[in-house]
């Protein structure tokens, strides 16, 4: 089956995917506004798709509480695709990717290959500090960002298009 032809029965699949974004920063955790930039970016971008948000969450930079909270979202039935921002960079703090690697059945590396070289004709050798993810775990797509309001535009923007596509072909 031709590329195209995978799109287009993904497009049959699911029109509208269902999205839990989960923000990992542990200073808006304690902070008391809770100001959440990164995961309206991301909830603005998954509705101009006309996608839909049905879990949004924030927890500190916890490789358990990270966990947990992945878990419940890929437990959930009526979740397709897990967006994680925040705790991607080099900092002994940062422990998203750490956290959510050993829960995917596949990673697809292209994408944080892809987002790298994006993000480096965009702000040149500081997005080398940073890493991404897309991985399938129990049949829900991951994606792994980095916290920040451009990073997060610029990874969803890159593979939001494709979603229905990865959904289709990892559904059981």
């Amino acid at each position: 089956m031709s590329y195209e032809e995978h799109r287009a029965k993904a497009a049959e699949f699911k029109k509208r995917l269902n999205f839990a974004i989960i923000t990992v920063s542990t200073s808006r955790f304690h902070s008391s506004e809770k100001r959440d930039e990164s995961g309206e970016i991301a909830k603005k971008i998954v509705m101009s798709k006309d996608h839909k948000v049905v879990g949004r969450w924030l927890v500190p930079d916890d490789i358990v509480k990270i966990r947990r909270k992945v878990l419940q979202a890929m437990d959930d039935p009526k979740v397709d695709v897990i967006v994680i921002s925040g705790g991607t960079g080099p900092s002994k703090t940062d422990v998203t990717i750490k956290a959510v690697s050993p829960l995917l059945d596949k990673e697809l590396p292209g994408f944080g290959e892809a987002f790298r070289i994006e993000g480096y004709k965009e702000i040149g050798a500081p997005a080398l500090l940073s890493s991404s993810m897309l991985g399938i775990a129990n049949g829900k797509v991951i994606v792994c960002l980095p916290g920040s309001p451009d990073g997060v535009k610029l990874g969803l923007n890159l593979i939001i298009d494709e979603l229905p596509h990865i959904a289709y072909l990892c559904s059981p």
